[in-house]
């Protein structure tokens, strides 16, 4: 029966279109992108960036590379308002519209209940991520015409990577693999929120809060001795799979970290849950 409620979980969870809207937002923010860097100015800042480090710029501008550089400008911010909103929708919104009491009247326990519904929100993280990698892919390949050499830039984790065509997929795919676990800890924390006695806008916001505030915290370089206490610090640990000398231990240390604050968010969210009173 678990898989079965599963099951009608995941379909009630797609069959609303606001589920959807993270969906369509990435297919137009990377057509944009790729319009954009169409721009005599775009191409000439990416081939200075290559060409003074004596790479050529035919052979890195490649559909690989210009994959990555949609998912590095977009994933964490525009992903994380679009996990945020589903997140904090999936308890918040059925207490808001009543069915939640009729859901608790069936002979079954509240912690059954949202297991349910975090495991819908951790598939759902899971589907919006490969969606993401693979059409971001796709257009890469048809604007360039082929995967060609993949080029990843990404200064704030030291990154200046450079790898040929059968490397470079296997670091995108595994990078974007890594990027679907870390990315769990945004719907835990808006699962977290929507246990609490608050509409799912308020649950959406408080998530997208914290999410946004300890980025900018991150960033600040006054803070640059504390960054690994910061969620952004740990969750850019799937970046760091592309440089040439992988910092393995470093990466399991930030997932050990992310796990355990999904744990804590979803501990905390479901004792609250359990004691709030629906006869009311």
């Amino acid at each position: 029966m678990f898989f079965t409620q599963l099951q009608n979980e995941l379909l009630k969870l797609f069959a609303r279109k606001r589920t959807y809207i993270g969906f369509g937002a990435f297919v137009c923010m990377e057509v944009i992108i790729l319009a954009l860097l169409q721009l005599p100015k775009a191409q000439k800042a990416f081939s200075e960036l290559l060409t003074r480090n004596g790479y050529g710029f035919e052979e890195y501008y490649s559909g690989l590379t210009l994959a990555m550089v949609m998912i590095l400008a977009t994933v964490f911010l525009l992903g994380g308002i679009y996990l945020a909103l589903v997140s904090g929708d999936v308890v918040a919104k059925e207490v808001e519209e009543g069915t939640m009491r009729m859901i608790l009247s069936r002979p079954i326990s509240r912690v059954r209940v949202l297991l349910v519904k975090w495991l819908a929100c951790v598939i759902y993280t899971v589907v919006l991520v490969f969606f993401i990698g693979a059409t971001g892919l796709m257009a890469g390949v048809i604007y360039r015409g082929g995967l060609g050499k993949l080029f990843v830039f990404a200064p704030p984790e030291h990154i200046f990577g450079l790898f040929d065509t059968a490397e470079g997929t296997w670091r995108f795919v595994r990078g974007i693999c890594f990027l679907s676990l870390v990315l769990q800890v945004i719907s835990t924390l808006g699962f977290m929120f929507s246990c609490f006695n608050m509409k799912p806008a308020a649950a959406t916001i408080l998530t997208l809060s914290v999410m946004f505030l300890d980025f900018v915290l991150r960033h600040m370089e006054y803070f640059e001795d504390i960054q690994k206490y910061f969620i952004a610090y740990h969750a850019a640990c799937w970046v760091r799979t592309f440089h040439d000398v992988v910092p393995w231990w470093e990466i399991l240390e930030s997932l050990a970290y992310l796990a355990a604050l999904n744990l804590t968010f979803f501990v905390v969210g479901t004792m609250n849950f359990c004691t709030r009173d629906f006869k009311s």
